[in-house]
């Protein structure tokens, strides 16, 4: 059986992409013609080149695929182009999803997020809250809603569609830096004064990975399944960061207020050169609201068994450093434990 993994060339999909190949499956991968495969150059792959706005690459893509692990999305908090990121997330699942059903596959699973039930509710929300688009904060978040209703559409029309949904997933093999890498990078390398009070839950990547294997396995078509592991603030995320290092956390409170005033000043000027701004006014938007979640679903159901968030992080920390991201005063001051 081939399986074709998009995205495996970024955070995510490179773990979902390196289980698979790990239990002696046929993995094809979709890569554009400008990504890098660095993170699994060392795997035995078939190689599609195309984009998910192509139609005609994906076609290519799905010939004689049987499943399929839809995890490739635009992960940016500003863009100077947002319409780039709905082209991606939405179009491009579109195409995926209609190419799937021309291909006749008998699996598809879709990466969706916890952003687009992460709303405030008087209880924590899980794969049965339902959320509507005006509580979507910012163009990432909008595009995921918008692209998870297709699939969702597209499921209650007969395609075996599974949607697995990720949490703040942590760990090594970050080479392009998501936003959440970025917060762990700023505290590593002393670009972060303060913090802001929010919080997440949190999953180690890998661990993530083996959570769509299990969706695949046990999953029911048309369900959501929350793979997540810890709820934290951004305060205890902070605070074990130190304990891992050896490096201060700190201590200030920011209010949202000023946080957001600053966030408006970068954005003005990133507009201006085209540079990503350090602090997006949509990340801070979304600071606003806690994205904790009750993510036992996948644990009853699944047999999901999601590792201490602590050792993820550290995972994360060494690689980081390993592979030069982490300044040599700050790594010098950096005591991790013998690995």
């Amino acid at each position: 059986m081939t399986t074709l993994v998009t995205g495996a060339a970024g955070f995510l999909g490179s773990h979902v992409a390196r289980q698979l190949v790990a239990r002696g499956e046929a993995v094809r991968v979709l890569i554009r013609a400008s990504s890098s495969n660095r993170a699994i150059s060392d795997l035995s792959l078939e190689y599609v080149t195309g984009d998910l706005r192509d139609a005609a690459s994906l076609e290519r893509a799905m010939n004689g695929v049987q499943r399929v692990f839809h995890v490739a999305a635009d992960y940016r908090l500003w863009a100077k182009h947002p319409q780039d990121i709905y082209d991606s997330n939405v179009g491009g699942t579109k195409n995926l999803l209609e190419a799937a059903k021309r291909a006749g596959v008998g699996q598809l699973i879709y990466t969706s997020t916890v952003a687009t039930i992460a709303v405030d509710r008087p209880e924590l929300p899980n794969e049965f809250t339902e959320a509507k688009l005006e509580e979507m904060i910012g163009h990432y978040k909008r595009s995921k809603w918008m692209a998870e209703q297709e699939v969702l559409k597209a499921a209650k029309e007969g395609l075996p569609v599974i949607v697995a949904m990720p949490t703040t997933p942590v760990g090594p093999w970050d080479w392009k830096t998501t936003p959440t890498g970025k917060i762990i990078l700023d505290f590593l390398n002393g670009k972060m004064p303060g913090y802001v009070e929010t919080g997440l839950n949190f999953v180690g990547v890998e661990e993530c990975a083996a959570g769509h294997l299990l969706v695949s396995e046990k999953g029911k078509i048309g369900e959501r399944y929350l793979l997540g592991a810890e709820n934290l603030t951004l305060k205890e995320l902070l605070d074990t960061l130190a304990k891992i290092t050896g490096l201060p956390a700190p201590r200030m409170k920011i209010p949202y207020g000023v946080a957001l005033g600053v966030a408006y000043v970068e954005s003005a000027l990133s507009r201006l050169i085209g540079k990503e701004p350090g602090i997006p006014v949509e990340g801070v938007k979304i600071a606003q609201h806690k994205m904790f979640v009750d993510a036992s679903r996948a644990r009853r159901e699944l047999g999901f068994q999601p590792g201490p968030v602590a050792a993820a992080l550290e995972r994360a920390v060494r690689w980081y450093q390993a592979n030069g991201y982490v300044r040599a005063g700050r790594a010098k001051k950096m005591r991790l434990a013998a690995a």
